[in-house]
């Protein structure tokens, strides 16, 4: 007996909008072998059916020799890969570790009875000999952009470059930060192919921190910090005469240029 398949009345059941899909139902009569029912179906529906294209077909038994079968059409789920000049952008604001010796106010002082508690104006974890401090989370914004560069750009002169820029501060505006506050932690890059004219996946890191003005540290004020310099404070003994006691306590406080700085047009993005 010749196999025969016949699209059902109900058939061409479908839906539209961001995802669209199709169904068309037939019957399969002159098989007992699901393969061969399957194969059959395959061969009698389309395989594309309003644009869509055909994903699986499905058969069931419902009889000696009789078969329902259903064909799904959807779009297909693989994405293409990204393209040449094109980028990816990803961010975290986790924040990073800073080790400080200065609070920014004492909130509370508490003595035994009978005695008054020195007055180290905001010096954290004094000790007779030297101010502890702790370490702090401070605002850092790090983030990383993959671009997909092609071949002619990606030269060892441009590699050298992104070499000599990384654990340097922009020296200009650069993604919105002004001169001093980004920092590029280098980049990693991988060739999408064999070929010496395929392009180039490649992953540039930062980390940005704010440039300030206006801080103080007891009775220092006006100090002003590029976001990647670093403060810090020197202590010397003072008398407390609320308390009759020897104590340390800030007289200066300095920042330090530790990055070089660099302009980050070299990086080519």
């Amino acid at each position: 007996m010749p196999i025969t398949v016949t699209e059902k009345f109900e058939s061409r059941r479908s839906t539209t909008g961001d995802n669209p899909s199709a169904e068309l139902g037939y019957t399969v009569r002159g098989t007992e072998d699901d393969l061969a029912a399957r194969t059959a179906v395959e061969a009698a529906s389309p395989t594309t059916y309003d644009n869509l294209p055909r994903q699986a077909v499905a058969v069931e038994p419902v009889g000696p020799d009789h078969w329902d079968a259903t064909v799904r059409y959807a779009p297909n789920q693989q994405s293409s890969p990204p393209q040449t000049g094109e980028s990816a952008f990803n961010f975290d604001t986790g924040g990073g570790t800073q080790h400080i010796t200065q609070s920014k106010s004492t909130v509370g002082t508490y003595a035994a009875p009978g005695t008054t508690a020195p007055d180290f104006q905001g010096a954290i974890a004094v000790s007779n000999d030297s101010v502890q401090g702790i370490d702090i989370t401070v605002p850092v914004y790090q983030f990383s952009e993959t671009h997909y560069l092609p071949a002619s750009q990606v030269t060892s002169g441009y590699k050298g470059t992104l070499f000599n820029l990384t654990g340097k501060v922009n020296s200009g505006s650069f993604r919105g930060f002004v001169a001093g506050e980004l920092l590029f932690l280098g980049a990693t890059g991988s060739r999408r192919g064999t070929d010496p004219q395929d392009d180039w996946e490649i992953t540039f890191r930062f980390a940005g921190s704010p440039n300030v003005t206006g801080l103080s540290v007891g009775p220092i004020n006006g100090i002003a910090k590029k976001g990647w310099e670093y403060l810090w404070v020197r202590y010397a003994d003072a008398e407390d005469t609320g308390s009759n006691t020897i104590v340390k306590r800030p007289i200066s406080a300095y920042v330090e240029r530790v990055y070089d700085a660099g302009s980050f047009g070299g990086l080519g993005i």
